[in-house]
């Protein structure tokens, strides 16, 4: 047989790998926390082994997978190079920093200038980590959204209470002032980052066709000051305070319509068209 492909995922808080036909088609995929192999189709089974082998840390079950949801069938129709899911948290950053690091004369220019686009890695690790962590409290997370134009939403909450469109302030010891639509970090000029959150949330709403809020994460910082609270339901939170406000969000979507979003979600496709 041809070679297969085997591609990482994080299906909530399993780590699986999967393995295709070269032409994209899912085979099986292997979950390493039950130590099972799921096969799609029986008769390649000793091929799939095969391409699993390097990656096996000891015995396994192998069998077809149990009973898909709508969201595993969506999955599974989706070419790897589509599905953003196994998306990092500040993946756009990660890659940015491998193909162009920043250069300096000196390494005290570096200490002393550091790059940005660490403190905004930071940052989106930071929350994506908290989000990820709610898993158990019936949340589905994507990080790292492209949008056309080259603008992006670092993390994508969908779960219980609704759909929130996260962005990830990184504040280290710095002060927050919050105008709506105005935010100044520290000594830096003052931004309409509120506007841009709003956009992006408007964004995201007309490509899954349902209602997305605003958020802001403020992750680390000496003091936040809001003058008043934001317009148009947008919520400002300081990264600590997004678990225990997440986990008791409810009562907007229903399990299967969040798993039926997340699917959406989750497509490449789904953003390209906006």
């Amino acid at each position: 047989m041809t070679q297969l492909r085997v591609t990482p995922s994080r299906h909530h808080t399993h780590d699986r790998l999967y393995v295709h036909h070269p032409d994209g088609t899912t085979l099986a995929w292997y979950d390493r926390d039950t130590s099972r192999v799921n096969l799609l189709d029986t008769a390649l089974q000793d091929a799939v082994l095969e391409t699993l082998a390097p990656f096996l840390t000891g015995p396994v079950t192998v069998g077809p997978p149990p009973v898909p949801t709508p969201a595993d069938l969506a999955r599974l129709a989706l070419h790897p190079d589509d599905d953003l899911a196994p998306n990092r948290p500040g993946e756009a950053l990660l890659v940015a920093l491998d193909r162009t690091p920043a250069r300096h004369r000196h390494p005290a220019v570096a200490r002393l200038r550091p790059d940005p686009r660490r403190h905004a890695l930071t940052a989106e690790q930071t929350v994506g980590d908290t989000l990820d962590a709610l898993d158990g409290a019936g949340w589905h997370v994507l990080h790292s959204l492209p949008l056309p134009g080259g603008d992006r939403i670092h993390h994508l909450a969908i779960g219980p209470g609704g759909l929130l469109c996260i962005h990830a302030l990184p504040a280290h010891r710095q002060r927050v002032l919050v105008a709506d639509p105005m935010v100044t970090t520290g000594r830096r000029e003052a931004e309409p980052l509120l506007r841009r959150l709003r956009a992006d949330a408007r964004r995201a709403a007309y490509a899954l066709t349902a209602e997305v809020t605003p958020l802001l994460a403020v992750v680390a910082p000496a003091r936040l000051e809001v003058t008043a609270p934001p317009r148009d339901g947008l919520r400002v939170l300081h990264a600590t305070d997004l678990s225990g406000t997440l986990a008791h969000l409810g009562g907007v979507l229903k399990p299967a319509d969040a798993e039926s979003l997340y699917a959406l979600a989750r497509d490449r496709h789904t953003w390209a068209r906006l």
